[in-house]
């Protein structure tokens, strides 16, 4: 997309794309119980819930904006019954999809998942469901084996531990929480004020809209039970669950719950609202709210022009972007590299003098090309980290890197004279392993497709049969 639209567009288009996925799959989910108005609403209300709007203006996380579009759908196949068809490969895809989309996001897609085939198990007293959603899960984690298994083994490259520094772990982040940090804790307060403004509005339009108790037991009840378990992780009486329960610390913020907590909040807004009139007036009470939190708490858009002119400058520049501390290699620390080093120079056993010409012929992401021309043998430094997935040849020869302490960058050992220098990114064996079961799976989803098309089927999915 890059290459096609102006780099300014491309946040735009993104949003809009991911808008307009968000309000189609929830269109989809309402249109299961309510009228084709009722739906639009549904829609149009998820698609500009407040949450969404920090999101954008505030937070620019836009691939957890895109993973509000799966949330719909996870509840709408959840809620469909055997008899309907097999259930599994859709929520399968749903869960891969989330796990290629953003990993915080697929966490609570995957506990979301397992809560509301729970809690279905019990409205149904069937504990076949659990077995469809347990299915569900492994499936989805297998189509997306190609992306779990490499980062999952690579993980003991890196500085992993830094995703749960003081700031960004689920204690500091829980509603109304404040440290010893202004900024964050003035951001907190906004999240804290538009989250407790949707849960006492969902509380109300729960109570309101009642009589879909009686009339949809199962919908109602797993619905309700869905936004529950997502409120009650927002505060720090759960926190024994943050520090117990697999992976789920890794979300850092507690508050990401909302992603969730909206689909019961436009679901309950739109049952509770019959009248026009009233939901207009909670459109405009919300986008007051926010207009508040906007000008009392924290304005959006933190960077200033000048910071995005300086991004800029340094993509163009060549010196890059400011990473993250979790994916720098074991025990190093990049903010001790020099900014202004080149990308090639000599190790503190080499003087500058000795390297008489360095060429650079390439150097791409994952496959960088150079020579070297030195008067005696010794180390070069490369303003690159050492992870063990890089393979370099010295003038054809594969050779042996070592690691500069400290800041991690690589180092080459090269002969005086004239050294050619090839340096890839290769396929390591977990990689591989992920892309044959990735492989293998996505075959098996092949045969079955196939075996529904030779059966009559189609490959239509129900939802949008019945939704539409």
């Amino acid at each position: 997309m890059g290459a096609l639209l102006p780099w300014k567009a491309v946040p735009g288009a993104y949003i809009w794309l991911a808008l307009t996925l968000s309000g189609f799959s929830m269109f989809l989910l309402a249109r299961r119980w309510l009228d084709r108005g009722d739906a639009i609403f549904a829609a149009a209300f998820y698609t500009a819930n407040p949450y969404f709007i920090v999101i954008v203006y505030w937070r620019s996380a836009f691939a957890e904006l895109l993973a509000g579009a799966l949330l719909p759908l996870l509840l709408l196949y959840a809620l469909q019954s055997e008899e309907e068809n097999s259930t599994v490969v859709p929520l399968a895809l749903i869960v891969a999809a989330a796990w290629l989309t953003n990993i915080p996001a697929a966490v609570m897609v995957n506990y979301s998942l397992v809560l509301l085939m729970l809690i279905l198990a019990v409205l149904e007293r069937s504990p076949r469901v659990l077995l469809r959603g347990a299915l569900a899960v492994l499936l989805g984690a297998a189509l997306a084996a190609f992306f779990l298994i490499p980062a999952a083994y690579e993980q003991r490259w890196v500085n992993i531990a830094e995703v749960l520094s003081p700031g960004v772990r689920p204690q500091d982040n829980f509603l109304f929480t404040n440290i010893n940090d202004v900024d964050h804790n003035r951001f907190n307060l906004l999240v804290s004020i538009v989250a407790s403004a949707e849960i006492i509005a969902l509380a109300i339009a729960a109570f309101v809209s009642r009589q879909w108790r009686r009339r949809k037991p199962k919908v109602w009840w797993t619905v309700v039970g869905w936004a529950l378990v997502a409120v009650l992780l927002n505060f720090s009486f759960t926190s024994f669950l943050w520090e117990r329960l697999p992976e789920l610390r890794y979300l850092q913020l507690p508050w990401r719950w909302l992603l969730c907590l909206n689909v019961a909040f436009a679901l309950f807004i739109t049952m509770a609202s019959r009248r026009w009139m009233v939901r207009v007036l909670i459109c405009i009470a919300m986008l007051a709210l926010l207009g508040f939190v906007w000008h009392r708490v924290q304005v959006p858009w933190w960077e200033k022009a000048e910071d995005f002119a300086q991004m800029l400058d340094n993509q163009q520049s060549g010196a890059g972007y400011e990473g993250t501390d979790e994916y720098v290699p074991v025990e190093a620390d990049p903010y001790e590299i020099n900014k202004d080093a080149s990308r090639v120079a000599p190790d503190d056993n080499v003087t500058a003098g000795q390297i008489l010409q360095v060429r650079i012929q390439r150097w791409n992401a994952e496959s960088k090309l150079f020579t070297v021309e030195i008067s005696q043998p010794g180390q070069l430094v490369l303003r690159l980290f050492n992870y063990p997935a890089w393979r370099v040849e010295v003038n054809g020869q594969m050779v042996a890197t070592t690691t500069r302490s400290v800041t991690g960058q690589m180092l080459i050992p090269v002969q005086a004279g004239e050294n050619r220098v090839q340096i890839t990114f290769t396929r390591t064996w977990d990689r591989t392993l992920g892309g044959i079961v990735t492989a293998v799976t996505a075959v098996l989803f092949g045969i079955y497709f196939a075996l529904r098309l030779r059966s009559g089927f189609g490959l239509t999915p129900p939802a949008i049969q019945i939704c539409w």
